[in-house]
């Protein structure tokens, strides 16, 4: 059975057309992406309908909320890395104990995110600002996005195993059903809709971690019963050391990586806290829009790090190259669409969200100004993947840390102290510009080193 589901899976991964293999592994990881931006801003779109006070609770609250996605998405990458060198180089035994040691992980991260929530919750609300409500409505959120996060921990883990495989149309289902629950959900337990109590921030933060769990159970039976590339088995679930390290010297900086993004959100709430909070407010709108543009790259990437990874297992450089190229120049295009939309319908943009004439004089003139960093970030994102699915994740954190640390913290406090909010946003296309730099030194180097 093994030997035939392999001649199966290598006639795909190894010898599909580029193109169409690109094609068919990331147009459903994209759609799937899209819906969950979508879902990302009709969230913040309903809570918007509260008070411009509620959308920036829920703002001060996605740096923690990114680090816990962090934790979950990076675990997957290295899950994903593993499990499909494994395949790749036909270590069947190895890629079914990983596959059962991502459930062992998934239970872990939670119970580390509840003891986060205990300790760490109020006093990183307040770092950010000194508006009660603003911390209260946090709090709220929080609380429940955190204690609730067994759901995405295994929902990130089934899909992972799904895309590892090549199944990413069941990795779409899987992640599209969670989504659509929430937007339907959403207006429901905020507004309090068909005799149920009106919860504002609380209900959104229900309706997110019920979504969570409805992806957790479609993405276990979709593994169980569709998935024949792997077998999970809980009496398997226990990991090795040589599982761990493989796993996590992968996901460790992709972990990290991601959660530079937290600490970049943080400190950049710092900052234009000493401008306004409604400043506060537009960087968070930012977020939920960027990711409607963003998210198709991550679907991408999600589609292309697999194909990579088992063809550097099967030492297959043409492969790797061609998907290279193609990956980039699709992500390219990607992100020219989103920088158009982002010049042109500011306004438009904004008024999803309910927008205050003093949000949309701030925000129209940011959004234009940050967009300009789209023009470097497709190809920039696609070189820091390439570098995890070739088993290289410290590429990915050096240029993350250049990018959100080194570069774009420094230069936005700079220019705050100019004492012109609009300053700031240019610190985002000159990161993305030393972004790009590095990327294209690293990716000419790791492309050189492959010994095959």
């Amino acid at each position: 059975m093994k030997s035939v589901t392999a001649e199966i899976k290598e006639n795909k991964m190894g010898t599909m057309p580029i193109t169409k293999l690109l094609f068919s592994m990331s147009v459903p990881m994209i759609i799937s992406m899209l819906v969950q931006a979508l879902y990302n801003i009709v969230d913040s779109a309903f809570v918007a309908q509260i008070s411009e006070n509620a959308l920036s609770s829920v703002s001060l609250a996605f740096p923690m909320q990114n680090f816990m996605i962090a934790v979950a998405a990076g675990t997957g990458v290295g899950t994903n890395a593993l499990l499909s060198k494994s395949l790749g180089g036909k270590k069947f035994d190895t890629a079914n104990k990983t596959a059962s040691v991502s459930i062992f992980l998934a239970f872990m991260n939670w119970l580390a995110f509840i003891l986060i929530c205990i300790l760490f919750t109020k006093p990183f609300l307040k770092g950010q600002t000194n508006v009660a409500e603003i911390i209260q409505g946090g709090e709220t959120y929080l609380n429940i996005v955190l204690i609730g996060s067994l759901g995405i921990f295994v929902q990130v883990a089934m899909e992972r195993l799904l895309q590892s495989t090549g199944r990413t149309f069941e990795a779409m289902i899987s992640q599209g059903v969670g989504a659509v629950a929430n937007i339907i959900l959403d207006p429901i337990f905020i507004f309090g809709m068909f005799g149920l109590p009106k919860m504002g921030v609380a209900g959104a933060a229900i309706a997110t971690v019920i979504g969570q769990f409805l992806s957790c159970g479609v993405g276990i039976y979709l593994n169980l019963k569709k998935n024949r590339e792997i077998h999970i088995n809980i009496k398997n679930i226990l990991p090795n050391k040589y599982i761990l390290k493989s796993i996590y010297i992968v996901a460790i900086p992709s972990i990290l990586m991601i959660s530079i993004g937290s600490v970049m959100i943080f400190c950049m709430n710092r900052i234009l806290d000493g401008f306004t909070s409604t400043a506060i407010a537009v960087f968070g709108v930012y977020f939920k829009l960027q990711s409607f543009i963003f998210m198709p790259v991550f679907g991408l990437n999600n589609g292309m790090i697999p194909i990579i990874a088992y063809n550097y297992g099967a030492r297959n450089k043409q492969r790797i190259h061609q998907t290279i190229k193609l990956s980039v120049i699709a992500a390219i295009v990607m992100m020219l669409v989103g920088f158009a939309v982002f010049q042109i319908l500011p306004h438009k943009l904004l008024a999803i969200f309910k927008a205050s004439e003093n949000m949309i004089t701030i925000g129209v003139p940011a959004l234009r100004i940050i967009s300009f960093s789209f023009l470097l970030a497709g190809y920039n994102i696609v070189a820091s993947s390439v570098f995890q699915a070739l088993g290289n994740g410290i590429y990915s954190l050096i240029i993350s840390v250049a990018r959100q640390l080194v570069v774009l913290l420094p230069v936005a406090y700079l220019l705050s102290r100019i004492g012109e909010l609009n300053h700031v946003w240019l610190a985002f296309p000159i990161a993305e510009i030393i972004a790009f730099a590095l990327c294209t030194a690293y990716l000419i180097r790791i492309l050189k080193k492959l010994d095959f």
